[in-house]
């Protein structure tokens, strides 16, 4: 985490001053001097941490403010301080999320020590949201049949320490397949490292892979260890194997066969327990014939092989991988909606960029669109325009704006369990206009209960 943001509320300017004093050590502070200045203060900017006193005049006290740092700032914890350090206000502000409580007059020591912890678990939460957000990342999306065979064999290969080959086009997934078969394996709790080897040159791909003594060559200032070494217990992915030279060849089929590494410069062996993952996009078997892969490697490495198909050969995954990137790279609020001419016309596109494409480009048009709601107006041509190229033109199937405002809005009382005043307050309408909306159905289809739902 950053510099912390902090906001103190006190109706008493020397105790938010004190406070303020005592809390810069920990990062910047902003006063508040009531729940509606508060209120105003958190509309303008998040806060890692909100210090309170319980009593103040009104209009409402401490309780307003947690309640308020509850509704938009979820994560943040809160800190009750009063002067009347009754069991009953205690009991309350724990009971509604307060992360602690703590008397008046101020004990500095405590104060600093709460609020250590309560940044701590702030920069936790955020850093498990993270965490969690790289492991949807890295899922597998589909139910296509080409898609479950990757399951199979992933699911059977996981388990096993034998090296396996990816292949398939450049944005399929393979590093995705490749995370997959290290979170299933036995493995899963040392390192997953991967290498770009297309990335890396010849000269540097020797020290980079095996590590280097110090003074083996220019700039080898002091020895270090190579990603083998790094590795050791867990899994080394070679993405991009096919751009490797033939000395490093060389190199990685001893590593293979003896389970061994030798540091550039050194001449000691080095054991080193680890699996390896391959992947490539280019056809490994015409590199040999043109003599520019080892042929005793790619058996190596081609004990198990697994071929991710391109996104066009598994068109019916489209709408589920649309749906999980709309929900992976959504600002907030409820999940976006792709409309059905959208989603056809996503779904007609050949993506010659595959999944890491159509991520992109999702990701695109949800920074863009500030509605919710996602059309082909929302992607770029060729692909908004790729059902007219197949059908003639879709134009006359555009549903109105009042459909996708209704549509929308179902939708949101669906992310909320039906509940219409959260509802109404995601999308920023009052009750009144929240029924209006659901009550505008397409010509044809018949309106939402009105009874839908709970109030």
């Amino acid at each position: 985490m950053s510099t912390a943001r902090i906001l103190v509320v006190d109706d008493d300017p020397h105790a938010r001053d004190l406070l303020q004093r005592l809390l810069g050590m920990l990062g910047s502070v902003t006063q508040a001097a009531d729940p509606k200045g508060a209120a105003e203060r958190i509309g303008e900017q998040p806060f890692d941490l909100v210090l309170t006193d319980m009593a103040m005049p009104e209009p409402g006290d401490g309780l307003k403010v947690l309640q308020e740092v509850r509704t938009h700032l979820p994560d943040t914890p809160v800190i009750v301080v009063t002067a009347f350090g009754n069991i009953e206000g205690a009991l309350d502000s724990i009971q509604q999320g307060a992360f602690d409580y703590l008397p008046k007059p101020f004990d500095v020591d405590a104060i600093l020590r709460v609020a250590r912890r309560a940044l701590e678990q702030k920069r936790l939460v955020e850093e498990n949201r993270t965490l969690r957000k790289q492991v949807e990342r890295t899922s597998l999306v589909g139910r296509s049949p080409a898609l479950l065979e990757v399951y199979k064999q992933v699911a059977r290969a996981a388990t096993s320490n034998v090296p396996v080959l990816i292949t398939g086009e450049t944005g399929t997934g393979k590093e995705m397949v490749a995370r997959a078969l290290h979170r299933r394996s036995t493995r899963a709790q040392a390192a997953f490292i991967p290498v770009d080897c297309g990335a890396i040159t010849e000269s540097l791909m020797e020290s980079e892979l095996f590590g280097h003594a110090k003074g083996s060559f220019t700039g080898a200032s002091g020895a270090r260890r190579g990603l083998f070494e790094e590795a050791h217990g867990g899994t080394l992915f070679l993405d991009e194997i096919g751009d490797v030279g033939m000395k490093v060849q060389s190199q990685l089929l001893r590593v293979l066969q003896e389970g061994e590494i030798r540091r550039v410069g050194e001449s000691v062996p080095v054991k080193v327990d680890v699996r390896v993952l391959a992947a490539t996009n280019k056809d490994l078997k015409a590199r040999v014939a043109e003599g520019l892969f080892r042929e005793d490697l790619l058996y190596r490495l081609d004990v198990v092989h697994l071929h991710l198909p391109p996104l066009r050969e598994r068109r019916e995954d489209i709408p589920s991988l649309v749906d999980h990137f709309a929900s992976l790279h959504a600002r907030g609020g409820a999940r976006p909606v792709v409309t059905t001419d959208a989603m056809a016309r996503l779904t007609a596109y050949d993506w010659p960029g595959n999944v890491r494409q159509l991520e992109n480009v999702v990701a695109r048009a949800l920074a863009l669109n500030v509605t919710g709601v996602l059309g082909p107006q929302d992607f770029p041509e060729p692909i908004g325009d790729a059902p007219k190229r197949l059908t003639g033109g879709l134009a006359g199937d555009l549903p109105s704006l009042a459909e996708l405002s209704r549509r929308y809005a179902a939708h949101v009382l669906q992310h909320v369990g039906g509940n219409k005043s959260e509802a109404a307050r995601l999308l920023a309408v009052d009750r009144k206009t929240l029924y209006k909306l659901l009550e505008t159905p397409e010509q044809g289809e018949p309106p939402l209960p009105s009874g839908e739902g709970r109030s």
